[in-house]
């Protein structure tokens, strides 16, 4: 067996707290002499520790693994932390869990991830024009003396230090998600596809979002950035491909289930498969295929519907349902005011395309965001912050 379990220690921000951050890691049966070289792959779930169905599912995937790694079947380094947030994790008061945003600064855990380019220093001199191997080699080696000097101070701040150190280096980096209410989708940088298609498919994607920059800083972002960015300021010299880094967002919040989750983990252990990641293992003898999904969209064309005033939702369209600009997406029954508790309010879509997203909770207040509408043309007022929140 060549699997590690890792555990990390965060300091609390409070006196007498502190909080472990747990995650396995799978290196190959393969002897040094006969592979030199092999890729690494890094999945993560509940970065937003509110949103559980990818701990499910890499429940159901480390047990894939495991009979992966008993068969000498493994090809590639696997970083699996099923929970990437026990600080969020750990935010429970009155009866509630609060695991979306840190309770000491406020800060969203999926934004303000650090721009790698911009903590390290490189000498051009030290880069081959025509060794993209090499040159990664080098911004690897320098981010990881970032890493070695960096002091951080907050619990989430040290918490983004233990998962940077050990996504930086990936080939792959899956951080699994899930939205209130919703389809499977993913959310990538437009530099990976077409290549990257066959993730869509395998996961079964019903929409995939892309944008270079989001405007948040989010995790999936920080990875492929480095080298778009590099490629664009050193155009002499060359470098390897960005990594597939992309966001899954397995459904909603309640999306929790035995049956649907093991699929997810079979789909995810068929595409390593077919990425010659993973070997044949008897014991994992899937008979699920990838099925041709839609083609990636701009997030920039993808509308979040809101509403101007509080009240209470009445749903008029179903997920995945294709829907016009104009049509009713739902109805607001006012909580105040003239009309209240009688009267519905129409809130429509602004643009053409298919509902991907919806709340869970009917409640809302002037500004919330009750639906995503998946388009294909660019929205003039999408600009800027593309994130939800």
């Amino acid at each position: 067996m060549s699997v590690e379990l890792v555990q990390k220690t965060i300091n609390g921000d409070s006196p007498g707290v502190t909080t472990e951050l747990s995650y396995f890691r799978f290196t190959p049966n393969v002897s040094a002499n006969k592979l030199k070289q092999y890729p690494k792959v890094y999945l993560q779930a509940a970065l937003h520790a509110d949103e559980q169905p990818g701990i499910m599912v890499l429940h159901h995937l480390l047990d894939l693994l495991l009979k992966a790694d008993k068969a000498q079947a493994l090809r590639a380094e696997f970083v699996v932390v099923p929970m990437a947030n026990p600080v969020g994790m750990s935010q429970i008061e009155f009866g509630q869990h609060q695991g979306r945003f840190d309770k000491v600064s406020g800060v969203n855990f999926n934004r303000k991830w650090p721009d790698l380019l911009s903590q390290i220093i490189i000498d051009s001199s030290t880069l081959k024009t025509d060794d993209a191997q090499y040159n990664q080699q080098i911004v690897r080696s320098l981010v990881w003396q970032w890493l070695e000097g960096y002091q951080p101070v907050s619990a989430r701040e040290q918490q983004q230090r233990w998962l940077i150190s050990e996504a930086y280096d990936a080939d792959y980096v899956l951080d699994l998600h899930c939205d209130a209410d919703a389809l499977v989708h993913l959310f990538a940088v437009p530099q990976l596809y077409p290549a990257a298609q066959d993730l869509s498919d395998w996961i079964g994607a019903k929409a995939t979002l892309t944008a270079e920059d989001s405007g948040g800083g989010s995790f999936d972002e920080v990875w492929p950035s480095l080298w778009i960015q590099l490629a664009k300021q050193y155009p002499q010299y060359s470098f390897p491909a960005p990594p597939i880094a992309c966001t899954v967002e397995y459904r909603g919040n309640y999306d929790v289930f035995d049956s649907v989750n093991l699929e997810d983990a079979q789909r995810l252990f068929g595409f390593f498969q077919a990425r010659n990641l993973i070997g044949d293992v008897a014991e994992v003898a899937l008979t699920i295929k990838p099925k041709a999904m839609p083609k990636p969209s701009e997030l920039a064309a993808t509308e979040m519907l809101r509403v101007s005033q509080s009240g209470l939702l009445a749903y008029q369209v179903d997920l995945g349902e294709k829907v016009k600009k104009g049509q009713v997406i739902a109805e607001l029954v006012p909580l105040s005011g003239e009309g209240a508790f009688i009267t519905r309010v129409p809130i429509c879509a602004g643009a053409d395309g298919i509902v991907i997203s919806r709340n869970v909770a009917k409640y809302v207040w002037a500004g919330r965001s009750i639906a995503k509408i998946v388009g294909r043309e660019v929205l003039s007022s999408r600009v800027g912050y593309l994130l939800e929140d």
